[in-house]
């Protein structure tokens, strides 16, 4: 995330998704007929989704939310609601607080909006929902929560040196690259994202590189874990610019444009 209240277009969101390659999912649509104005891409699964666009209510804020596993307790099977239904509710403006949480995995959800980011952690039965806005300047949010500093984070010592490799590495290249300010009349998506987009489709290092963002990892027993999607939201007065991708992205045809508002 970048947020710079200062620029025509404050608040920059950078979210890939990681899952296990045998997880069917679809690109963003409206897949849900109950609630129209959301824009997503929908876990085949389950049914929900990792991130939606949407507004609550005609002439409403454009919101987008974006779902992290977590780390923590896990819900009693038999009770377990699917964590997809979370971006889903937040952008239509629901209260995650007013849920009973307990029947949910842990996970981070956070929440951009023109005027900032809010990330919503939740570790499982017995801790707190706790609630976070992101500084101006540059954030990144793992699974072990913004800036890998969650009440619940992961027991393993591999996990979380992987996922701090990779946000030192890209930590320091968007802090060095130009800032885009990526505005509805920017036609192709190299166009609105500039200097940010070769750093976003990998920076050049190999799918298995420890610190890389596109990441592509066998586990010897036939699964297969990575990056499945990219996703970039830009917002400002005008409303929200969508560009979405496939993971690991071939080239700038590979990217397309979603109609989000």
């Amino acid at each position: 995330m970048s947020i710079e209240p200062s620029s025509a277009v404050p608040v920059l969101v950078l979210a890939v998704r990681d899952e296990y390659a045998g997880r069917r999912w679809a690109p963003p649509g409206r897949h849900w007929p109950a609630q129209p104005s959301a824009v997503g891409g929908l876990d085949l699964v389950a049914g929900g989704t990792w991130l939606a666009v949407g507004s609550a209510g005609a002439g409403g804020e454009t919101v987008a939310a974006c779902l992290l596993n977590g780390f923590g307790t896990l819900a009693p099977a038999q009770a377990r609601q699917s964590r997809g239904e979370l971006p889903l509710l937040a952008v239509r403006g629901g209260r995650i607080d007013r849920l009973d949480l307990d029947r949910y995995d842990p996970f981070h959800l956070v929440v951009a909006r023109a005027g900032g980011v809010r990330v919503l952690s939740w570790g499982g039965s017995g801790s707190r929902l706790a609630e976070l806005d992101l500084p101006t300047g540059l954030s990144v949010v793992l699974n072990d929560g913004p800036e890998g500093m969650a009440e619940n984070r992961t027991a393993s010592e591999r996990i979380r040196s992987l996922m701090g490799a990779r946000a030192a590495r890209f930590r320091a290249r968007f802090e060095t690259a130009a800032r885009p300010e990526p505005l509805p009349d920017a036609v192709s998506t190299g166009e609105a994202w500039g200097a940010w987009l070769p750093i976003v489709a990998g920076d050049g290092l190999p799918l298995d590189d420890p610190a890389a963002l596109v990441q592509r990892r066998e586990f010897g027993d036939g699964r297969i874990w990575g990056s499945s999607s990219i996703s970039l939201l830009a917002f400002g007065p005008a409303g929200v610019r969508y560009d979405f991708g496939p993971a690991p992205v071939e080239g700038d045809g590979d990217w397309r444009r979603v109609e989000a508002a």
